[in-house]
């Protein structure tokens, strides 16, 4: 039968064993002890290491009203692999400031994400963050107004958090410009889903940029899909079977986009020497695609890492009802001159 585990050393152990007071260790071991001899902080130090002493987290919490945690809420983010870089940024910067991650996926539950709201409260994280895959209204349950919660890529429709999103009408302005500046002006887009946040974002930016260039936004087609590789598929089949078919596609996705590198080949279509592609999310598979697509990044990463300088900083209260990060070009090789010139 296995022994009881020996006792966790505290603050008084060391202070035993330095031959000071627990007083003095904590004003050392906090940075606190500018008044303290060098002979005494190494005396401390050295037990510290010998007795393998490790604060007390947990008091330490109940001392300060705080427990260095924060709630991290995902519908499907943990399951997504090309937005890992908004948990990456968010985990980097708790790890940098001593605190911790606790991550649930609701799976687009309500009651899932009421009772993990629930019970992340319970356990006194001192802030929620909830993140949304395809940014989306959410509605988003009443919590405590001492616990500090903030939305990414999601927003309430009361504006009662304040939401990180995605600056999609730059991004679709970003695609636009790019194969603006390249000399194409027969262009169509291939948007995402009918309905969607980010469709209508990204349509908005795409007619701005046309109109900024002075061209009729009505001459450049706007086509529907749903964000899936067989709809870019069928979709450019369509269009570049038309009589004055377009030099450009701007893709709803890179799902889209891929699609449409299959549609361009068994038509015998080059990208980009006979049509340039622009895709939009640049996951993985971007980079991946030969020729490698040009796309509109999201930031993920930069979204995330705000989100988490906010909880840690306990300035979430600061912020504005809707922060946005600019989505920007990603040059790869799809997009060329148009043909001719």
């Amino acid at each position: 039968m296995k022994g009881k585990p020996e006792p966790r050393p505290t603050m008084a152990d060391v202070g035993r064993d330095a031959g000071v007071s627990p007083t003095t260790v904590s004003l050392i071991l906090n940075g606190r002890g500018s008044r303290i001899s060098d002979e005494t902080r190494e005396r401390v130090l050295a037990s510290v290491q010998n007795l393998n002493y490790r604060p007390n987290r947990t008091a330490q919490g109940l001392r300060t009203g705080t427990t260095d945690t924060i709630g991290f809420l995902t519908d499907e983010i943990a399951t997504e692999g090309f937005s890992g870089p908004m948990v990456a940024a968010i985990h980097d910067l708790a790890w940098e400031k001593r605190s911790l991650l606790i991550m649930v996926n609701t799976t687009r539950n309500p009651s899932r994400l009421q009772a993990a709201v629930e019970d992340l409260v319970d356990r006194r994280v001192d802030a929620l963050i909830f993140a949304a895959m395809g940014t989306r209204q959410v509605d988003f349950p009443t919590i405590a107004p001492q616990t500090p919660t903030l939305l990414i890529n999601a927003f309430p429709q009361s504006g009662s958090l304040p939401a990180i999103l995605p600056d999609e009408i730059a991004g679709g302005r970003a695609a636009v410009e790019h194969v603006l500046s390249l000399g194409h002006r027969r262009i169509a887009f291939i948007a995402g889903r009918e309905g969607a946040w980010a469709t209508k974002m990204r349509i908005r930016g795409f007619k701005q940029g046309l109109e900024a260039a002075g061209i009729d936004p009505d001459k450049s087609p706007i086509h529907l899909g749903n964000y899936r590789i067989d709809s870019g598929y069928e979709i450019t089949m369509r269009v570049m079977q038309a009589k004055k078919r377009p030099t450009a596609l701007l893709m709803g996705n890179d799902q889209m986009a891929t699609g449409a590198y299959i549609a361009l080949a068994r038509l015998g279509l080059r990208i980009p020497d006979d049509v340039s592609v622009v895709g939009y999310d640049d996951e993985p598979l971007a980079a991946d695609l030969a020729p490698a697509l040009t796309t509109v990044r999201i930031p993920f990463y930069e979204m995330g890492r705000i989100a988490a300088q906010h909880t840690l900083g306990r300035t979430v209260g600061d912020l504005p009802a809707r922060t946005f990060e600019a989505c920007t070009i990603v040059h790869r090789s799809s997009t060329n001159p148009p043909p001719g010139e």
